[in-house]
């Protein structure tokens, strides 16, 4: 008996420390984490504590933290210093636009270079892969020309149509419906199911995590797209908020309790769609390129 609890208690303690160690390690991970996240959100906070000084206070050396006196009124007065109501409806209606056509173009691409069979499917699926290498600002002048040539200048299409495809799209696309088993083809095809009623009424459903991680990423990178609109519009009423953002400090002047105002508003709507997609985000990148 003695000897069964000598061999009892020396399994018990390793178990024991190996408890230790792992609750050590997951705190040290979690404080780390937790430095990270406090460093990554110190300028949110200084641009909406920002947002509540006043000038003098914004400009003060050493920095003030907590506004006093506090001004909620300088969201009011840079709401209306610029035409901002149509810089948000001009960024919703050209980042919804585009995420919609992107979707749509993805999708469709994406299947038909996972699961169909056509001449040239992976030399033209590597041509597509290739423009990853192509830096986005050697095709500005290119792309200039080209708007001007269909009388697309200072247009919504010029800001919609160059962005309703693009290649991180498909290829995310194409690794969902890869892990689509072609049983599931199969057995729609012999129930008289034709391809394109396959695809949307079975195979979407099924990688709805992908097709919110590619609406998410096109909206974000629409919303938030600043040199294109800026080469590609002239006037004032084709704006968008980053580049409402810009001319607002020189219409305004440099107001930096109101610039910080500005943006604060600018980033909810993407904070809110983050919220409500951010389940199908995170599990459409965990499961990008499992077969």
């Amino acid at each position: 008996m003695a000897g069964l609890e000598v061999v009892q208690q020396s399994r018990v303690r390793p178990y024991g420390a190996y408890r230790l160690r792992r609750g050590l390690l997951r705190a040290c991970l979690y404080v780390v984490l937790t430095v990270g996240a406090l460093f990554m959100l110190l300028p949110f906070f200084w641009m909406i504590s920002t947002s509540f000084k006043t000038l003098a206070d914004a400009m003060r050396i050493p920095p003030m933290w907590i506004p006093s006196p506090f001004v909620p009124g300088n969201y009011t007065a840079a709401w209306h210093a610029a035409p901002f109501a149509r810089y948000f409806f001009n960024s919703f209606f050209i980042s919804s636009m585009t995420m919609v056509g992107e979707v749509i173009t993805c999708v469709f691409a994406g299947y038909a270079f996972a699961k169909m069979k056509f001449f040239g499917k992976h030399v033209l699926f590597m041509l597509v892969l290739a423009t990853f290498m192509i830096p986005g600002h050697m095709l500005l002048v290119p792309s200039y020309v080209l708007i001007r040539g269909l009388g697309w200048y200072d247009t919504y299409w010029a800001l919609i149509m160059p962005w309703v495809t693009s290649a991180f799209g498909i290829f995310l696309m194409r690794q969902f419906f890869r892990t689509l088993p072609d049983e599931l083809w199969d057995a729609a095809r012999m129930d008289g199911c034709p391809r394109l009623r396959y695809v949307l009424q079975i195979a979407i459903p099924m990688v709805r995590p992908g097709i919110a991680t590619v609406a998410l990423l096109q909206f974000i990178n629409s919303w938030n797209s600043f040199l294109w609109v800026l080469i590609m519009t002239d006037s004032p009423l084709m704006r968008t908020i980053p580049v409402g953002l810009r001319f607002f400090q020189q219409e305004a002047g440099t107001q930096y309790p109101m610039l910080m105002a500005a943006s604060t508003m600018a980033i909810v709507p993407v904070i809110i769609l983050f919220f409500f997609a951010q389940k199908h985000f995170v599990r459409g990148f965990a499961r990008t390129g499992v077969k």
